[in-house]
């Protein structure tokens, strides 16, 4: 892990102009600067940039957040490798924080098979374009396959020369690990001689989304009936490869603009479209798409179109990846191309316009298509037709989310018109596999919030208006977290700051009880986390943390409008005191709504406790609880009339 130091570092030294400035247009406009949003198409600029406040804020898309956030939306990067891309901007060194032996030798290795890809890539590339073997078969061949060489450039494409040993002769002459250099598939050990994998072939680098090589295709180039046509990198620390999808590095941006994802299955079928035009593509590689390929997808969009080979096995290949896509909630389409085509021959046959027109009126209904497919495979035997009405229902069930409702409802409608079946039958099918699910996967037993009125009826003005005012608990709690965050290492008193201060007065069980809202808790306790160990929290540790939840709900926070209360102005003529200046009685007053919700909730438990009563002794007990707690909520409210949130 990434140490808090070396966060900090970065943190320091963040210009949220010059790193948003590298990727879009700014004009400087009063304090702000202001552009054309990246994330959505815009001709009248609305995405507006605050250098003081550190955040950006688009009006058009509604897209905000800050240096961070900006970088993983718009790049698609993690939260460490948006520390790392601003630590080698900014020169700063990274310090790790303590880790197991097993993880950093993990980390080390990993970043060995990196450097080792980086050397095989820059060889096989100099084979491809500098050998006599490599311009005379691989790079004539790829122009036969009418691969322009700008974009077998793009994609890096090499070649391994038929000899036995000649790239792994170059790699232990600089000195590579012979055994980090069998986990990256380059060599192999045959009889205790070490010799070149991929001997005669093309090689496809395969990139993760920050452009980093995770390894390698080599694509036969003779046709030889014994040698497989691909052999791919193993798995090992770094190239898993169900979480990898082909070309993701080169289409992110186009799938991002054009809010939509195709997938083919080969590699040549993403270098072909790339060539054409078609950038918004990526390959599964020939397998079953798994739930990490599909969360890649959905990191930029929501809309799938699955181009695949219009013959059976094709069918089947797409049908596979249905159910997870639609789990994953994405909007999933089908494409089969014709004619014993592949997605690289079919565009080189008819060009990339029309190809483009031919997915735009061949898109087929995922779910539609599989019915009707599988209704064509069953002709007139009822009973594989009952079983796909069981099949359709279990997938139109996997639309589940509250706000899918909708789009499931009219699957529900369309499927029963196709089958001929009632509507209403179908739909309780459906939602029978629903709750199927729910209850195989329900663990945990939930609690029903806790309603202060349901308990108590109160009867006299004052409970009323105290309840009134906790209508706002949400405000007040915000108020709470603000106060801390702004004003937590200023001093109390001589002994002791804000944040010591504030901690004093309330501890988990009350943060737990007290506040309805558990980010809020999440702030707290990760404030008070921080400061033991040392820090001194300011808002920029939290919109920079890697929690994006909490980086939201703290800009959220801090765009709260505070407002003097009225009682101040009465007592002040011309000059207001600003809230830094009373920084005291706000946090009085915002953890003063904490303890009066503390009191108010101990009069009710000590109600109830009257009610049931029965002896003299236990009512007259009581009684006087009632009595010190009421005077307590007086003292309280006395205090918390300085600061008002609306």
């Amino acid at each position: 892990m990434i140490s808090q130091e070396s966060i900090q570092q970065i943190q320091s030294r963040i210009d949220i102009i010059d790193i948003i400035g590298g990727f879009i247009k700014l004009k400087k406009r009063g304090a702000n600067y202001l552009g054309n949003c990246p994330f959505h198409n815009e001709k009248t600029p609305s995405f507006t940039v605050s250098p003081t406040k550190e955040i950006y804020k688009c009006f058009g898309c509604g897209k905000s957040g800050n240096t961070i956030s900006f970088l993983m939306e718009h790049e698609k990067y993690s939260y460490v490798e948006t520390l790392r891309w601003l630590a080698n901007k900014y020169n700063v060194a990274l310090e790790e924080t303590e880790t197991s032996p097993e993880f950093k030798v993990q980390q080390l290795t990993a970043d060995s098979l990196y450097i080792i890809n980086n050397f095989a890539r820059d060889f096989f590339s100099d084979a491809l374009f500098n050998s006599e073997e490599g311009n005379d078969i691989a790079l004539s061949y790829l122009k036969e396959r009418g691969f322009r060489e700008d974009i077998i450039k793009k994609f890096q494409l090499g070649f391994n020369s038929s000899a036995k040993d000649e790239f792994t002769k170059a790699a232990l002459a600089n000195q590579y690990s012979k055994e980090l250099l069998i986990k990256t598939g380059l060599i192999a050990n045959r009889d205790e001689k070490l010799m070149d994998n991929y001997r005669g072939r093309i090689i496809f680098p395969i990139h993760n989304q920050s452009g980093k090589i995770l390894g390698f295709g080599a694509r036969i180039i003779k046709s030889n009936d014994k040698a497989p046509k691909y052999i791919n990198t193993p798995e090992n620390e770094i190239y898993i490869k169900s979480k990898i999808l082909y070309g993701s590095y080169f289409a992110r941006t186009a799938i991002d603009k054009a809010d939509e994802c195709l997938l083919v299955e080969g590699y040549t079928d993403v270098v072909s479209l790339h060539q054409a035009g078609i950038e918004n593509v990526v390959a599964s590689g020939g397998t079953s798409l798994t739930p990490d390929q599909l969360r890649l997808i959905k990191k930029y969009t929501n809309n799938l179109t699955i181009i695949y080979d219009g013959d059976s096995a094709g069918i089947k290949a797409a049908l596979r990846g249905l159910d997870l896509a639609l789990e994953e909630s994405l909007n999933v389409k089908l494409v089969l191309i014709p004619d014993k085509e592949d997605p690289d021959s079919y565009v080189n046959k008819i060009g990339a316009e029309a190809f483009i027109q031919f997915i735009k009126k061949e898109k087929k209904d995922f779910i539609l298509f599989q019915l009707e497919n599988a209704l064509q495979e069953a002709g007139g035997d009822s009973t594989r037709k009952a079983a796909i009405v069981n099949q359709i229902a279990e997938t139109v069930s996997k639309i589940n989310k509250t706000e899918e409702f909708t789009r499931r409802q009219d699957y529900v409608k369309q499927v029963s018109e196709i089958l001929r079946i009632e509507e209403s039958g179908f739909n309780a099918l459906v939602n029978k596999f629903i709750r199927d699910k729910i209850s195989k996967e329900e663990t945990k037993s939930f609690r029903a919030d806790f309603n202060i009125n349901t308990v108590v009826e109160q009867t006299n003005t004052e409970e009323k208006e105290l309840d009134a005012l906790f209508n706002k608990d949400e405000m007040q709690e915000q108020a709470m977290v603000r106060s801390l965050i702004e004003f937590g290492n200023k001093e109390w008193d001589e002994h002791q700051t804000v944040a010591q201060y504030v901690f004093s007065q309330i501890d988990d069980s009350d943060l737990n009880d007290l506040i309805d809202n558990k980010m809020l808790v999440s702030i707290i306790q990760t404030y008070r986390n921080w400061y033991n160990e040392g820090l001194q929290p300011t808002v920029k540790n939290f919109l920079y943390s890697e929690d994006q939840t909490m980086n939201a709900m703290v800009l959220s926070v801090m765009e709260t409008n505070a407002e003097i209360s009225p009682n101040w102005k009465e007592h002040f003529e011309g000059h207001i005191p600003t809230r830094e200046e009373l920084y005291k009685e706000e946090v009085i007053s915002t953890l003063g709504y904490l303890q009066l919700r503390k009191v108010k909730r101990l009069i009710i438990e000590n109600q109830q406790e009257l009610e049931k009563a029965t002896d003299a002794g236990e009512q007259i007990i009581c009684m006087q609880t009632h009595q010190h707690l009421k005077q307590m909520e007086v003292e309280i409210t006395k205090q918390i009339g300085t600061v008002i949130y609306k």
